[in-house]
C-alpha cells in the first residue's frame, strides 16, 4: 500500500513541503504537464485585521457536506528583518485542525509583495487530484493594488471591517474592483451598516453579465451571514459555469505562474553571481551601478 492511500495528508504534506523548497529547476521538474482543475477555488481577502482566518474557519465548516472535501492554502507574512513567519493563520483555525474532511497549510509569503507567496500557483496545481472538492485561498493582509490573486481563484470573496470609509475611497481603483462577494466582517461593531450600505453603491455598478456582487455581514454570534455567504459562493460558481471562458482563465494562470518562474529564477542568479563574485548582494548590486551610471565612474 503506498503512503498516499495510507496517510493522503501526510503524503500531501510532504508534496507542498518539497514545492515550497525547490528552485526554479526543480519545480520544472516535478510539473507532470497540464491538467484540468479538478478544484473550485475560493479566493479570501482583506487588510489586516479583517478576521480572515476566522471567516474561513466557519466558512470551511459550512462548505463541507457529505463526501465534500475542503483544503485551505493560508499565506502567511515573512518578516523582512528575520525572514521568518509564525505561520498565525494555522493558529486561528486551530477550531477545524482535526477535521479529517478538511486540510490545512501555511504558507510563508518570502519574496512576494501581492498577497500571495511567489509559488502558490505551483502549490495549488500540486494540490489537485488529492480529492478536494474547493480550496480556499487566504492571501496575506492586503491593500489597494495586492489584486494578484483574482487570477488564481474562482471567486474572490473581499473581507472588509466597519469603520473603515476612508480606506474604501483608496482602495476603489483597486482591489475592490475585483470581489465578487463583499463582506462586512465584524458586524456587531458600530459603523457596519453605513459600511454595507457604502459597498452595495459600490457593488451596483460592478455588475455584469447577471452577476452583481451581494454584500453579505457577518458577526461571530450570528450564523446566519456565514450561511449567506456559504449560499453566495455556491451561487456564483454556477453562474461562472455559463458566464466565464475557462480556457483563458487557465492561460490566465499559466501566465502568472510562468512570470513567477522567470522572478524566482532572476534572484537564483543574482545570488548566484553575488557568490561567485565573492560579494554581498548589496557589493553586486553597488557594482553593477557603477557600470550602469555613466556618472558613478566620474564621466
Amino acid at each position: 500500500m503506498s503512503e498516499t492511500s495510507r496517510n493522503p495528508r501526510r503524503a500531501l504534506s510532504r508534496a507542498l513541503t518539497r514545492i515550497a523548497n525547490a528552485d526554479v529547476a526543480e519545480t520544472l521538474a516535478q510539473q507532470s504537464g497540464a491538467t484540468t482543475p479538478e478544484m473550485s477555488r475560493i479566493g479570501v481577502t482583506g487588510a489586516p485585521g479583517a478576521g480572515k482566518s476566522t471567516l474561513i474557519a466557519r466558512l470551511a465548516k459550512l462548505r463541507k457536506v457529505e463526501e465534500h472535501k475542503i483544503a485551505v492554502l493560508a499565506i502567511d507574512p515573512t518578516s523582512p528583518v528575520s525572514q521568518g513567519s509564525i505561520l498565525g493563520d494555522r493558529i486561528r483555525m486551530d477550531s477545524i485542525a482535526d477535521d479529517p474532511d478538511i486540510f490545512i497549510r501555511s504558507i510563508p509569503s518570502r519574496r512576494a509583495h501581492d498577497g500571495l507567496t511567489d509559488n502558490t500557483a505551483d502549490l495549488l496545481n500540486a494540490m489537485e487530484g488529492h480529492g478536494f472538492d474547493e480550496v480556499i485561498l487566504e492571501s496575506v493582509g492586503v491593500g489597494q493594488a495586492e489584486y494578484t490573486i483574482r487570477t488564481l481563484v474562482d471567486t474572490v470573496v473581499l473581507v472588509l471591517l466597519p469603520e473603515s470609509g476612508d480606506a474604501i475611497q483608496a482602495m476603489k481603483a483597486g482591489i475592490l474592483e475585483m470581489a465578487d462577494i463583499y463582506v462586512v466582517n465584524k458586524a456587531d461593531l458600530p459603523g457596519a451598516e453605513l459600511m454595507a450600505a457604502e459597498i452595495a453603491q459600490v457593488a451596483a455598478h460592478q455588475s455584469a453579465d447577471d452577476w452583481t456582487p451581494p454584500v453579505i455581514s457577518t458577526s461571530r454570534d450570528d450564523p446566519n451571514g456565514f450561511a449567506e455567504l456559504d449560499a453566495a459562493i455556491t451561487a456564483h460558481t454556477e453562474w461562472r459555469k455559463t458566464h466565464l471562458d475557462e480556457t483563458a482563465s487557465r492561460r490566465a494562470r499559466a501566465r502568472y505562474q510562468a512570470q513567477g518562474l522567470l522572478s524566482r529564477r532572476i534572484d537564483e542568479i543574482v545570488d548566484a553571481d553575488s557568490s561567485l563574485l565573492d560579494l554581498d548582494p548589496q557589493g553586486l548590486f553597488d557594482a553593477l551601478i557603477d557600470k550602469l551610471n555613466p556618472k558613478s565612474r566620474g564621466a
